[in-house]
């Protein structure tokens, strides 16, 4: 049996509706943003795209974005993660490419920074009360501290990278909370490339990458503008911009003692654990960016350098070339900003002047 004509004529103009929709420019910049891994993230595209095109990047940001979070989550109980974990010592297990190389990443920061990153931190996190483990906010006892302690050092991962494979030889806990944040970030950035997108800001929790200009056609004057980012002062109460730093084809990771903190009888401890003594870190550095191609890579170097403290941090910044800025935390109250020689290498001494910056 034939459908009415009129059927058939419905059927097409919906059809062509829904093409209408797909094929539809969206205004400039289009925006993705949600929650993720605790925190949040915010994509911000500067080239031109239709209805269609967004909603199949945003589909594919969030693929990716829970991928990383199922291989690399301490919360998950069968994340790729929390299965290596949980295997007997010894025993060697194949790991996907993702989790090797940001295994391999901490690793080698681990090594550059005497043990001030490590990813098998993870029992002290919980100790502290900043893990998945279920843990009133308090300050741990000296012996519990000592028992996890014992449980702590980059020295028990041994990793097999020809073979894609790992094991733990003793009773550690990996946490890769400072490096696998970045890694999502630069997995979203790589997906964004591969997709040919050209503009665009990647900011996951703070985590940030940019590419091409914020305004991909030019501005009124008909020139490109960069990506500006803000590095926060260290307030507790509010954000507020301590430097807007103009970024191009280049990552950017900070860590900071200021936000993530508990309390006991008048005492802050921040979430900040330095690996070697099992407590929080009590010294001036209040926080520090480190600028990278690779956001995995400036993710772990910021959490090593933040351990450190500014001028342990600030040394080793400078023997590595790494580009780094620092806001230190002055005795009288008020801070000081630091950069180091291939910040200024990056950026130009008219801009490291602009912003009052100290080069160390």
């Amino acid at each position: 049996m034939k459908a009415p004509a009129s059927l058939l004529f419905l059927c097409l103009l919906l059809l062509l509706a829904g093409c209408s929709e797909r094929d539809r420019p969206l205004d400039s910049p289009v925006r993705f943003e949600g929650g993720i891994f605790g925190s949040f993230y915010q994509v911000t595209i500067a080239d031109s795209l239709t209805q269609g095109q967004a909603r199949a990047l945003e589909e594919g940001i969030l693929e990716v974005l829970e991928a990383v979070d199922v291989s690399m989550s301490t919360y998950i109980d069968d994340s790729e993660l929390s299965v290596f974990n949980q295997l007997p010592v010894g025993e060697w297990q194949p790991l996907s490419d993702e989790l090797m190389e940001v295994l391999a990443i901490g690793q080698a920061v681990a090594q550059k920074s005497d043990g001030a990153f490590d990813v098998t931190v993870g029992g002290l996190v919980n100790l502290w009360s900043f893990g998945a483990e279920a843990r009133p906010r308090e300050v741990p006892d000296d012996v519990t501290l000592e028992a996890r302690l014992a449980e702590v050092g980059f020295d028990a991962v041994e990793l097999d990278l020809s073979a894609l494979q790992a094991r733990r030889t003793r009773e550690v806990s990996v946490d890769l909370g400072g490096v696998a944040k970045g890694h999502a970030t630069d997995r979203v950035a790589a997906l964004l490339d591969r997709k040919g997108i050209e503009h665009y800001l990647v900011n996951l929790g703070g985590d940030l990458i940019a590419r091409g200009h914020r305004n991909a056609g030019g501005g009124d004057d008909g020139e490109a503008d960069p990506w500006r980012i803000g590095i926060e002062a260290p307030l507790e109460d509010r954000q507020e911009a301590r430097h807007v730093l103009p970024l191009h084809d280049i990552s950017v990771a900070t860590s900071g003692d200021y936000r993530n903190y508990f309390e006991e009888d008048g005492r802050r401890f921040s979430h900040t654990l330095d690996p070697r003594s099992g407590r929080p870190i009590t010294h001036r550095l209040a926080s520090v960016s480190v600028l990278h191609p690779s956001n995995a890579w400036a993710d772990a170097w910021a959490t090593a350098l933040m351990v450190l403290g500014d001028e342990t941090g600030m040394a080793l910044a400078r023997e590595q070339g790494l580009s780094v800025l620092m806001i230190v935390r002055e005795e009288e109250g008020g801070w000081t900003s630091l950069v180091s020689p291939a910040f200024v290498d990056a950026f130009g001494e008219a801009l490291v002047a602009d912003l009052g910056l100290e080069v160390h």
